[in-house]
């Protein structure tokens, strides 16, 4: 058998670490848990090799921990300009970051390069509790952004009945360098290794675009909430939304993030069989992996 030289593990939500060229790769870093969640059993504390760490967008669930992680380890920390402001203004030093805001290519070494391309957040201001990828959602086109910053208020006042008790301690807990900013521009980003290209995207939504013709060997798809197209809420369900974006990336493999129950009350374990069934009628040749949390899988 051949040697593993590119490998993920899985630490839930949207958070990887990528094994490759001799390094190690964050793919966010969202590792601690509220007490009554699903997760993989670590801290961003325990995390003591990185080299980089590459975060997706700035809001909690996916940046919370780099500003621990990067200082232990010297890793840097590539992200948007609203990743950076938080992060130095959490103790991480200006020059231990790069800011980027799309089409920006950053040499990791070691043969390895990643590209920065605009992106957006799911339409996480369209519901409460987020519902099953069959569920059929229509509607709210059009929204403005002063009805969509409202429904934001409303969802953080149902956080405040919906969450546990432990759920509603870990939330305050951390949000570190906490902003009215939003999730500060998502971003997807394509790593190009010695092995072969990964495609990394931490939120359900993109510009159709952007996805277009990247044609990644293996793509980590998000698969939670309500797919954001182009601005607009998805006229389906978040299975349509997925194979729609296999259909734009052309993958050989996909690897799903964010679908798990990482703050009960809010997300929900997420049902595989309706998005294996989408992408198997846009392309059944696409193979969809199904990871366990740390279970450590061959990328290519």
């Amino acid at each position: 058998m051949a040697p593993m030289t590119t490998t993920l593990d899985w630490y839930g939500c949207a958070t990887f670490m990528l094994h490759t060229a001799g390094m190690h790769i964050m793919l966010d870093a969202y590792v601690d848990r509220s007490a009554d969640a699903a997760g993989p059993g670590a801290r961003a504390d325990d995390i003591s090799e990185c080299d980089w760490i590459v975060i997706g967008h700035s809001h909690f669930d996916h940046l919370y921990g780099a500003e621990r992680i990067a200082p232990a380890t010297g890793a840097r920390i590539i992200g948007s300009y609203e990743t950076v402001r938080v992060m130095e203004e959490a103790g991480v030093p200006l020059e231990q970051m790069i800011c980027v805001s799309g089409g920006e290519t950053v040499d990791l070494g070691n043969g390895v390069r990643v590209t920065a391309y605009p992106s957006q957040h799911s339409c996480v201001w369209s519901h409460q509790q987020m519902g099953q990828p069959g569920e059929v959602c229509l509607g709210e086109l059009g929204v403005t952004w002063q009805e969509q910053h409202q429904k934001m208020q409303e969802l953080m006042g149902f956080f405040a009945t919906g969450l546990s008790e432990a759920g509603i301690s870990h939330f305050g807990d951390s949000q570190v360098g906490h902003s009215d900013r939003g999730d500060g521009g998502a971003l997807v980003y394509v790593f190009e290794t010695p092995d072969g290209s990964l495609f990394y995207q931490d939120t359900s939504g993109h510009w159709s675009g952007v996805l277009n013709g990247l044609a990644p060997d293996v793509a980590i798809i998000a698969a939670a909430g309500r797919g954001n197209i182009n601005g607009e809420p998805i006229q389906g369900s978040l299975a349509d939304f997925v194979a729609q974006q296999v259909q734009l990336l052309n993958p050989g493999k996909v690897i799903l993030s964010h679908h798990d129950d990482w703050l009960p009350g809010f997300s929900i374990d997420t049902e595989i069989d309706p998005i294996r069934r989408a992408i198997a009628l846009v392309d059944p040749n696409v193979r969809l992996v199904e990871l366990g949390y740390l279970d450590r899988h061959q990328v290519f």
